[in-house]
């Protein structure tokens, strides 16, 4: 199939067969964190405008889903990456049409690692394969791929993009979520200064040089695609909007956490991936990994108990049983535990019954708030203005003039968001100019109910799988 991206008049009459069909009845809608997907037929005359075999080719009617901020996206665009990748890493699901609110792409056929291998080993070939991926990953230009965010971090500047990631997990998800969530938080034992506590812990990174990231490579974005081969098949990596650009060992580190290997499988994954990246002639991309690996995996553990605790809470229907209860516990307990020794917890974790109990205290003010209709339960305050926007820009910039001043090697801890006083202003100021960013996209009336549906989703653990996932 043609996946030039149509244009001019072509363009229009793209979009318009193409929505029809976006709004047709037939196929599946297959809904994940971030889109929803329905896989139907292109039919004619859409087929022949986009250069498809025949109308019976099927392809994804990708529509992205209003859900809570917890990740960072950099690039908007999933057609750009995937045009880039494409070219380098093997075989990725292209995009027919981008219309900006939503897309058309092609569709692979096959089944998801989560439906095959749900949990569990998935073996040595499986890992190998995985292990090659990362290293064409590594190979990527980074000439071809779009223009970087405005201070981005400098190339091989490892500790600096530690730390955009750190600033992110915190301006972007704790803090601009305290206001509905922040006594949730605390409940079930999260530090008000979770990150800048594991930020104070890293004594420093070893720089190396940048590739372009998936940052999201777990069982539901891996399709087996059906060939000839020992395993009978050879594996795809699908979903790709939450692409960065960075140090390497932050895609490995996500990737080991998030398909849940046990600790055997952990082990040779990250053998296996050294090895891969040496042979492809990235062995500069593994210096000193065996120090810097867990510091990744600590981060990773950290920031993950605010989006778990909010898709837990979103999860909840609007009269939860104990069932409900006892599952969303189980979920924020796990990441509670995983996140203990990285954030030097001493006190005990609370226990599923604890959170439990946190949780039904939260849903019953949450859906008291959202029936008075007295204050925005999405923690927005309205009465506030964009105000401080230019100000945690130019302190942004003086954080990365402070982190230029470093030598080469390995480099100290000034990726740790500051010292008290500093943090406190910081958040403050972070939290004002991020609800004057979110005033205008969240005046529909209807935008919390839109979440809530989308989060819990999550609930029936629906799977972003066989191309239409994510």
């Amino acid at each position: 199939m043609v996946s030039l991206q149509p244009r001019g008049a072509r363009q229009s009459l793209v979009r318009l067969f193409a929505e029809v069909r976006r709004r047709g009845r037939d196929g599946r809608v297959v809904s994940g964190h971030h889109n929803s997907n329905r896989v139907a037929h292109l039919r004619q005359p859409l087929a022949f405008l986009l250069g498809a075999e025949s109308g019976n080719v099927l392809a994804k009617f990708r529509t992205p889903l209003p859900a809570v901020e917890v990740v960072p996206r950099i690039w908007r665009r999933e057609s750009e990456i995937l045009r880039v990748v494409g070219a380098h890493v093997g075989e990725v699901p292209y995009c027919l049409a981008d219309f900006g609110a939503w897309s058309l792409h092609g569709y692979l056929d096959g089944r998801a690692l989560a439906e095959e291998t749900p949990t569990g080993p998935i073996g040595s070939a499986r890992l190998m394969e995985l292990a090659e991926f990362f290293a064409r990953l590594a190979g990527v230009p980074e000439k071809e791929l779009p223009p970087l965010p405005a201070n981005w971090p400098a190339e091989g500047d490892s500790l600096g993009f530690l730390g955009w990631l750190a600033r992110f997990a915190e301006r972007e998800v704790h803090q601009s979520n305290r206001l509905r969530f922040g006594g949730l938080f605390d409940a079930v034992g999260i530090p008000i200064d979770a990150v800048d506590r594991f930020m104070g812990s890293v004594s420093g990174l070893t720089r190396r040089p940048f590739s372009v990231l998936h940052t999201d490579v777990h069982r539901a974005n891996v399709v087996v695609v059906p060939g000839p081969g020992p395993e009978g098949g050879h594996l795809s990596v699908i979903d790709w909007e939450l692409a960065l650009y960075g140090d390497p060992l932050h895609d490995l580190a996500t990737h080991l956490v998030r398909m849940d290997y046990d600790k055997t499988e952990q082990s040779l994954m990250t053998a296996m991936w050294a090895d891969a990246m040496r042979r492809a002639g990235h062995a500069d991309m593994t210096v000193d990994m065996d120090q810097d690996l867990p510091v990744y995996l600590g981060f990773e553990y950290v920031q993950s108990v605010f989006p778990d605790v909010l898709r837990a809470a979103l999860a909840l229907p609007d009269r939860p049983g104990e069932q409900d209860l006892t599952e969303a516990a189980g979920r924020i307990g796990r990441a509670l535990r995983r996140a203990r020794e990285p954030l030097g917890l001493t006190d005990r974790i609370p226990d599923v019954r604890d959170v439990g109990v946190a949780l039904r205290e939260w849903h019953t003010r949450d859906m008291a708030v959202r029936a008075d209709g007295t204050e925005p339960a999405d923690g927005t305050d309205r009465t506030e203005g964009p105000g401080s926007g230019q100000e945690l820009e130019q302190e942004q910039e003086q954080e990365q003039k402070q982190k230029q001043e470093h030598g080469q090697g390995r480099e100290g801890s000034e990726g740790s968001a500051g010292s008290g006083s500093g943090r406190l202003r910081r958040a403050k100021l972070m939290e004002r100019t991020r609800r004057g960013k979110r005033l205008e996209r969240l005046e529909r009336p209807d935008r919390h109910e839109d979440i809530d549906a989308a989060d819990r989703a999550d609930r029936a653990d629906r799977m972003e799988s066989t191309g239409v996932g994510g």
